[in-house]
């Protein structure tokens, strides 16, 4: 383990500046630049490990996050990033703010815009939202998902959480399991792992999976055992009933039974492979607690370590593109 101020030294010399003036897509980044924050998330890994964790990157810069729809691991991890970055951090709660009196997005980013903030992190149900707000502030806006377009924080620390576990992300074969059709974490994913030389597999029933998914770029099987056979990895998703119209599935026990990932079906993939889930997870749906649970073979707890050091990777290098163009 480094001390501190050798890590303090490593983040100084890895931050650069963000290679877009916001982050909306994982298509903002190309391999230097991808390669390069996760570099910066390396150091942060080891700078959130220690006893002391806090820095002066953000000193002066406010971050505000609004979140349109629930969250617990991405609204706690932006919210803990830009603290230890020494960020000042305002976290909106949409039901206490003028929107649950009707006010429209676009009124509520010209008021945010009006307070000066550094960056702002918004989720919100609707695709393209972040953009549409990009296009109204004067900020970095950072999209924490916007409904089942994308989610590109998350492909960066899944990025991260498999180079750490396999020390090169080029070459791997990913397999993407579940619910594609509603989930912004398959799409942010597909485009970043398959930039940073990924081969990614599609995997689910007709009715979850887009009609265009052919034209991702990827392998799409409707049968889980031979969308599995050799894979290095198997992300799963889980069913977003809330984002669905109509019953697409006949029952969640059904859908476990052909498509929730257990320890007879993992053993279809390649005999190391690891097991990941941007969560929140509905055990029993879409996977078994005990391959969810087993450390082995799971990756799922430290992607949420490294969701944090990711962050921090984003809004560090976003006030440093700012710095630098003040």
């Amino acid at each position: 383990m480094t001390d501190s101020a050798t890590v303090t030294d490593l983040i100084s010399e890895r931050l650069i500046p963000f290679p877009s003036p916001h982050f909306l897509s994982a298509g903002d980044l190309n391999p230097p630049a991808a390669l390069g924050l996760l570099d910066l998330a390396d150091a942060f890994v080891d700078f959130n490990r220690q006893s002391s964790k806090s820095l002066d990157l953000m000193h002066g810069r406010t971050v505000v996050n609004i979140f349109f729809e629930n969250s617990t691991r991405t609204s706690s991890s932006f919210e803990i990033a830009a603290k230890r970055l020494g960020a000042d951090v305002v976290t909106m709660p949409v039901s206490a703010s003028s929107v649950a009196k009707g006010e429209t997005l676009i009124d509520t980013a010209v008021t945010l815009n009006a307070m000066k903030p550094d960056i702002l992190v918004i989720r919100h149900a609707s695709s393209g939202a972040a953009a549409l707000l990009s296009q109204k502030v004067g900020c970095a806006v950072v999209n924490a998902g916007d409904g089942r377009h994308e989610h590109p924080t998350q492909a960066l620390l899944d990025l991260l959480s498999l180079r750490r576990a396999f020390g090169d992300v080029g070459g791997l074969t990913v397999a993407i399991c579940g619910d594609i059709a509603h989930s912004r974490v398959a799409r942010s994913n597909v485009i970043l792992l398959s930039m940073m030389g990924a081969r990614v597999r599609l995997i689910g029933p007709p009715t979850l999976v887009p009609g265009d998914a052919d034209r991702w770029g990827c392998e799409v099987f409707h049968d889980m055992r031979e969308g599995l056979a050799g894979c290095d990895v198997v992300m799963m998703l889980r069913l977003q009933l809330e984002r669905m119209e109509g019953a697409l599935v006949p029952s969640t026990r059904e859908y476990f039974r052909f498509w929730g990932l257990d320890r007879e079906k993992l053993a279809w993939a390649a005999p190391n492979a690891k097991v990941m889930h941007p969560g929140p997870m509905n055990r029993g749906v879409e996977i078994d607690s005990d391959v969810a649970d087993d450390l082995s073979v799971s990756l799922i707890q430290d992607q949420v370590e490294m969701g944090v050091a990711a962050r921090m990777a984003v809004l560090a290098s976003l006030a440093n593109l700012r710095g630098a163009a003040r």
